[in-house]
């Protein structure tokens, strides 16, 4: 099998941590017996800074045209003074609309090696596996009208629009409800029914997709309000398997299960719904340590693994590449953002060679 995939380093440490994710895809085509033809494109920043904007046409068709996509973390103080309509983040929200890409799937697994590196007590941590289902492309993000106008006595107003239609709605449920057959057959909607007239037809409608559809009779439904949940996040994380919410409460909650694990740097997400999936680090561009060797690569090379899993189908690949880094971490190396007494610390391309020594002796 012969697959194209786009990568788009992005800005910050994204060129780094992508070179060490594309280290790891090319050796497992290699051991596994297919090919991959790594086509490279600009984004964000990057973009902005030779084009005048975060995503060219080009670089779009280019996605369209590729298997998956790759894709490394984009922004940073530079470009904060831009307009809205041109930041690098504008090329993501761009990029999954054109996609189609509505779901959002995180997967939050605390690895043992790391229940210490957690700012939580281990005993709290130890045990966390959940998935975070975000809904990708509606929402608060994309809802019209929205921008800042000026008013008649000469002060501002600033308007964003929360909106969901059902088949929205319908389409990520079925997501989380699909997702959860494989796991342990829970999942948790979050929402904010008694304020939010519009997630009150978010409960409404996942209430009767879970009704409606036989095969989910198996599966516990429980919703619950997003402040409650961030609460029950950092009591009890462990209450948890398949969470399921909007795009802004699935951006913020995911963030805070990220440091669950230890760190941000440790988490990859795969975004799918359309013909082409996109996978990327949770993590951001951290532009303080880029160029020093620091980063954390491994959420880039799990990424990877997502991508194997979920676009190529290549699912033993993907199993070896887990497998990796859970050794590596067992051994007890470790990158600056989770750096523990007593550990090896390594720089961001050590510790993709090592990944990679750890695939090759299987």
């Amino acid at each position: 099998m012969n697959y194209n995939i786009a990568v788009l380093p992005g800005d910050g440490i994204g060129p780094e941590v992508m070179g060490e994710g594309t280290a790891v895809l090319k050796q497992v085509a290699e051991l596994y017996g297919f090919t991959v033809n790594l086509e490279p494109g600009i984004v964000g920043g990057a973009s902005i800074d030779a084009h005048g904007k975060p995503l060219t046409d080009a670089v779009l068709n280019l996605t369209k045209q590729s298997d998956a996509v790759l894709l490394g973390a984009m922004g940073g103080p530079k470009w904060d003074g831009l307009d809205y309509s041109i930041r690098p983040e504008r090329a993501l929200l761009a990029l999954r609309q054109e996609l189609g890409l509505f779901a959002n799937l995180r997967p939050v697994k605390l690895f043992a090696a790391l229940a210490s590196a957690s700012t939580l007590k281990k005993e709290v941590v130890e045990g966390t596996d959940m998935l975070v289902v975000r809904e990708l492309t509606g929402g608060i993000y994309f809802g019209e009208p929205k921008g800042v106008t000026m008013l008649p006595d000469g002060t501002e107003r600033g308007v964003n629009t929360e909106v969901y239609t059902t088949p929205e709605i319908e389409r990520i449920a079925h997501v989380a409800f699909q997702a959860a057959l494989k796991r342990r057959k829970k999942v948790t909607s979050v929402d904010k029914a008694n304020v939010l007239e519009v997630t009150e037809l978010w409960r409404k409608v996942v209430t009767r997709v879970h009704k409606k559809e036989e095969g989910y009779a198996g599966i516990e439904l429980e919703h619950i309000l997003v402040d409650n949940c961030a609460m029950q996040l950092i009591r009890n994380p462990r209450q948890f398997d398949v969470v399921v919410t909007t795009n802004m409460f699935g951006d913020i909650l995911s963030d805070e299960a990220a440091m669950l694990t230890g760190s941000i740097g440790m988490l990859p997400s795969a975004s799918l719904g359309g013909k082409v999936g996109m996978y990327e680090p949770v993590h951001g561009s951290a532009p303080d340590i880029t160029g020093q060797d620091k980063a954390n690569p491994l959420a880039t090379i799990l990424s990877v693994a997502m991508m194997l899993r979920h676009s190529l189908d290549q699912g033993a690949a993907a199993d070896r590449i887990d497998k990796a880094v859970e050794v590596v971490l067992d051994e007890g190396y470790r990158t600056a953002d989770i750096q523990e007494p007593g550990c090896k610390l390594l720089g961001c391309k050590q510790m993709g060679q090592l990944v990679r020594d750890k695939i090759a002796k299987g």
